[in-house]
């Protein structure tokens, strides 16, 4: 039996564990450049590596940010451009995702979460209403200007919305986590595969079963 004299010894024990988890384990070498030609008859926590002697300097450079999404794709009016092992095979292992998020006028990133990612998001161009929202249901939002940084804690939903009903935003962001998952709230619940029972979302959102199907068909459920 643990005495009382060991149980702050305990407590430590636990917080400095704690501080030295991440989203990402640590990677094992200088860097592990993703086998994008490889097989794909196994599935493992990442991608493979290629000989590190391969390594070249085009393995650690994209251009994939560069270019304008497009935002009429969704009806939110949002496209999102990510840094993948595809487009930058040197940042596999790295724990880390780079985002470029493009914004039509007036247009929303929906309310989402990132569950194994934060994330900083830093606006380039236009003017953003941005915020999350905490377990305790306490909204946190600001009005970003260019060169303006707003930090979503991990797992948090939250939001980015163009206020200005003219111009486009631009927003670069970086998640750490080099698959930090991403979860519409709204699609999350009505436009499942297979389809939650109508009885459950009536209940969990105090709507009618035409509400039901009319938010199913909105959002392509």
């Amino acid at each position: 039996m643990r005495t009382a004299s060991t149980l702050p010894q305990l407590f430590i024990a636990i917080a400095l564990l704690s501080g030295l988890v991440k989203p990402d384990p640590e990677p094992l070498q200088d860097y592990c450049i993703a086998d994008t030609k490889g097989s794909k008859a196994f599935f493992i926590n990442g991608v493979p590596c290629i000989d590190p002697q391969l390594a070249q300097v085009s393995h650690f450079t994209t251009s994939a940010l560069s270019k304008p999404g497009n935002t009429s794709a969704n009806p939110f009016g949002f496209s999102i451009t990510l840094t993948n092992t595809m487009n930058l095979p040197g940042f596999n292992t790295m724990g880390l995702t780079m985002a470029r998020a493009d914004i039509a006028a007036n247009g929303l990133v929906p309310l989402h979460s990132h569950p194994r990612a934060s994330e900083v998001a830093t606006l380039l161009k236009g003017a953003l209403l941005v915020g999350f929202i905490d377990t305790s249901n306490r909204l946190f939002t600001q009005l970003l200007r260019p060169g303006d940084s707003f930090v979503f804690p991990k797992g948090m939903i939250h939001f980015l919305y163009n206020l200005d009903s003219l111009a486009p935003a631009v927003v670069l962001a970086g998640l750490n986590s080099q698959n930090p998952g991403t979860q519409l709230t709204s699609t999350a619940a009505f436009a499942t595969n297979p389809r939650l029972p109508d009885e459950v979302l009536k209940k969990a959102f105090q709507i009618s079963g035409q509400d039901v199907a009319r938010i199913r068909r909105n959002l392509g459920g």
